[in-house]
């Protein structure tokens, strides 16, 4: 049988050929949590009297909301630090990156299965690997045995061709597709995206893709592997954790969506569902009381270049908040010494430390009742960044770049 990408990594998992809709059990590659997942899972396991994890080379732990701006979470902060050192496994602090930067930066393999507490673990799949969200509870049996049972997800593949035109970027590909397919569009899928726009796209800007997967329901999200991911993972030190993962020409999937990014202009997501999208020209002259670049989605070196050769040179509106998060240290230090950093912060931006920041409503960036934010991260439910009275709307670096020097949500190709 012709096999999907992710039929392919689950067969070999199984050591045997698997199908959509089979419920099997296999033993993740690699297993992370961070502040918000990991607390709960760890009193979990402490109440069933258990004291050890199935390989502590094989768990890492994470701190992304910090430097803790709460007592209440430096607390929780202790609780997974603690156990992190005392069995051995991978341990991240505050204030160095979020846990998906880690795990792109340092741990997953292509062909791995990754296993996470938090939904936008589809960013993995990025690298060819099968990476999937699970709850605390469900990482209580993974933590202590090794192994998680999973259905085999149904693909769904997403071709996307063409080239992308002046001010369109990879956001603006993840916000039409979820405009078309809806936030129920795949649950409990595999979004599988390939075609020479994907083939194209820096990795930087595929983990974009990837990360939103999880918008429109997706079980996991997933590239083919080439020479752009093995570049990146020797530009990690990690060259030999690269191999080549492609689906066979003739893969059954239960639907196929085309894309022809060429037609495509800047989007924007308005409040309060990810699925809200609409052309930014067709909502010019709203007005912006805060910014965000970073995130999961958007913190990386290219985003921040993207952002800085718009406002280098310029000055932010007035009356804008433009905060500047890089989602890793080794992003920080890259944007440091390269003059990127400086150029936002000279425009008028505040650079944090990396951590999840606003995004999550856990940090500096919390906006007022009845502010507007333009934000470049994956989701503006309500009350997500802290204010269920605030306003979120999702774009892209260069959009959110633009829209900081007009004060008001700006198409970027009036300045770029």
């Amino acid at each position: 049988m012709r096999k999907t990408i992710i039929e392919k990594i689950l067969s070999e998992k199984a050591g045997r050929d698997v199908s959509p809709g089979e419920t099997i059990i296999i033993e993740p590659d690699f297993v992370a949590l961070h502040d918000a997942s990991g607390p709960l899972a760890i009193r979990l396991i402490k109440e069933r009297g258990w004291d050890e994890v199935f390989n502590p080379k094989k768990v890492m732990f994470c701190a992304e909301f910090g430097p803790s701006p709460r007592k209440e979470i430096s607390n929780e902060q202790t609780v997974i630090r603690d156990f992190a050192e005392k069995h051995g496994c991978y341990w991240h602090e505050g204030g160095t990156g979020n846990i998906h930067t880690h795990l792109l930066e340092d741990h997953v393999k292509c062909g791995d299965v990754i296993v996470a507490g938090d939904s936008h673990t589809t960013t993995h799949g990025v690298l060819g690997a099968f990476a999937a969200g699970m709850g605390s509870t469900d990482m209580v049996g993974i933590l202590k045995l090794g192994k998680t049972w999973l259905k085999v997800p149904q693909s769904h593949l997403i071709e996307v061709n063409g080239e992308l035109p002046l001010g369109v970027y990879s956001k603006d590909i993840s916000l039409y597709l979820l405009k078309e397919i809806s936030s129920s569009g795949a649950i409990y899928k595999a979004l599988e995206f390939r075609g020479e726009t994907i083939s194209n796209l820096s990795m930087d800007a595929r983990i974009t893709i990837t990360n939103m997967g999880v918008e429109a329901g997706a079980k996991v999200a997933v590239m083919e592997t080439d020479k752009h991911t093995e570049d990146f993972l020797e530009s990690m030190g990690r060259r030999q954790d690269y191999r080549e993962i492609k689906a066979d020409l003739d893969a059954n999937y239960e639907r196929k969506i085309t894309i022809d990014v060429s037609k495509l202009e800047p989007m924007v997501a308005k409040p309060h569902y990810v699925e809200n999208g609409d052309k930014v020209r067709n909502i010019k002259g709203l007005k912006i009381n805060q910014i965000y670049l970073g995130s999961c989605t958007n913190g990386r070196v290219e985003d921040m270049h993207i952002a800085a050769n718009i406002l280098k040179g310029k000055k932010i509106s007035s009356w804008v908040r433009l905060i500047v998060i890089p989602n890793s240290r080794k992003v920080f230090l890259e944007c440091l010494k390269d003059g990127t950093l400086t150029a936002l912060a000279e425009a008028g931006a505040m650079v944090l430390a990396p951590n999840c920041g606003p995004c999550m409503g856990v940090h500096e960036g919390i906006p007022a009742d009845g502010e507007i934010v333009l934000s470049t991260q994956n989701r503006n439910f309500k009350g997500r960044m802290g204010n269920p009275k605030a306003f979120i709307y999702l774009a892209s670096p260069a959009t959110a770049a633009a829209s900081a020097l007009t004060g008001y949500l700006t198409d970027p190709r009036e300045v770029l």
